[in-house]
């Protein structure tokens, strides 16, 4: 099965207000795979999806460069009345 876990920042917290929460999926899930997987886990109603991938981003360790791995953001609307506990 595919990975999502939620991301929990500051940003993502003030979406919650708006009834959006973001997950980090994997790179080649789509759409449709994304909201069967939350309905089915969180069982809600899902309104929107929107996703994004991050860019690269390189790290240093002493003398060696290389990059942290890419994910997907996925940003999920709910409808009205459904909520996620996250806490």
């Amino acid at each position: 099965m595919y990975s999502i876990y939620p991301i929990i920042t500051d940003k993502t917290t003030k979406l919650m207000e708006d009834n959006q929460y973001s997950f980090a999926v994997d790179t080649k899930v789509s759409k449709d795979i994304i909201k069967a997987s939350i309905e089915s886990i969180f069982e809600v109603k899902v309104i929107a999806i929107n996703t994004c991938r991050t860019p690269k981003k390189s790290r240093r360790v002493g003398k060696f460069t290389g990059y942290k791995p890419r994910y997907k953001k996925a940003i999920v609307t709910l409808a009205e009345g459904c909520s996620i506990d996250l806490f």
